[in-house]
């Protein structure tokens, strides 16, 4: 892989994290879709703390998949929903966790992405959430069962 392709992978996976945290804040806070992506695009990419640097992000690819979510979350929610036993609705998970199937959901739904690559990216995003417990597992089987009912094609 050359180095300016792995840096544009690099960026995109890095969208994905701050999308869930965008998806995340706007559900915890009840801010707009805009003023959250305002906020994540003027202090998270390409912006600096006190420790270092946060990692670049793939603008683009950002807005595409919080859009999707946002515009995309009730047929989202509902391929979660059938992917989650019976017990488990959607509503009554983690929500960082809904945040994240919604972004991956997203791009299940309505992008290009190819399905494996989806849940590899987002199961390494439950890893940066939950680096001791046992949700990337979880998330790398409700993933599995969202995209093969989404794009059964690809499997």
């Amino acid at each position: 892989m050359t180095a300016r392709r792995d840096e544009k992978r690099q960026m995109k996976s890095a969208s994905r994290l701050y999308a869930v945290q965008a998806l995340f804040q706007m559900e915890s806070s009840g801010q707009t879709v805009e003023a959250v992506t305002r906020e994540f695009e003027t202090h998270r990419f390409g912006a600096t703390y006190d420790e270092g640097a946060f990692a670049e992000g793939d603008v683009d690819h950002f807005r595409a998949v919080v859009a999707a979510a946002v515009n995309w979350q009730a047929k989202i929610d509902q391929l979660t929903d059938r992917a989650l036993v019976a017990a488990w609705p959607i509503d009554r998970i983690d929500p960082v966790l809904r945040a994240l199937f919604r972004a991956a959901g997203a791009e299940l739904v309505d992008m290009v992405t190819p399905p494996k690559v989806a849940i590899t990216e987002y199961v390494d995003v439950a890893k940066a959430f939950f680096p001791e417990g046992k949700e990337p597992r979880f998330v790398n089987a409700v993933l599995d069962h969202m995209a093969r009912e989404a794009k059964p094609e690809a499997f």
